[in-house]
């Protein structure tokens, strides 16, 4: 048995496990450099067209975001344009119904003003005409009490009309001289 592990050992001094055959190598290489090629000629420009695609999206995705932010920063300024213009409006709508309002109150003021002008000048025709129409009562009533102690104090009765009435007028013209009383005071 000790001869078994002379051969053996002598064997395994020839062969190195790690390194290979030469065959090995060559057949190695050989499909080493055809999936190489084929690598080289089907993969490759495949996956570099993938990424080229690839990159032509993410720029093209790139320009069409700037596009997008660019269209958003100028709707952005015009709302804030339009903002500020509709405050400017806003503000010169106030200022007109403001100013319109006070030309209405001064309107208003003066048709008040002018109504109760005119109230009272309605008022004070109306007392006129009522005093007119007291001082024609009383004259009437004056002039009959007047007839009534004439007739009293003669003892006759003053039944002519015209003779009546000329008394009277002349009692109510001493009358009116004496006190101060006229028709048009």
């Amino acid at each position: 048995m000790n001869g078994m592990y002379l051969l053996a050992a002598e064997g395994a001094e020839e062969q190195n496990p790690l390194i290979p055959e030469p065959y090995d190598i060559f057949w190695s290489a050989v499909c080493l450099l055809v999936i190489g090629i084929a690598f080289y000629k089907y993969v490759i420009p495949r996956l570099t067209t993938v990424l080229d695609e690839r990159s032509e999206k993410i720029e093209g995705g790139l320009k069409k975001a700037e596009v997008a932010q660019a269209e958003a920063q100028a709707t952005l300024q015009a709302y804030q344009e339009q903002l500020s213009e509709a405050r400017l409006e806003a503000a010169r709508i106030r200022e007109e119904a403001r100013t319109q309002g006070q030309q209405i109150l001064a309107q208003l003021r003066a048709e008040a003003q002018a109504e109760a002008d005119r109230i009272v000048a309605a008022g004070h025709t109306q007392l006129e005409a009522q005093r007119q129409q007291i001082v024609t009562e009383l004259r009437s009533e004056l002039g009959a009490t007047a007839v009534d102690l004439a007739e009293k104090i003669i003892g006759q009765s003053v039944s002519d009309q015209a003779k009546q009435a000329a008394s009277i007028d002349q009692f109510l013209a001493e009358l009116d001289a004496r006190s101060g009383i006229g028709v048009g005071r």
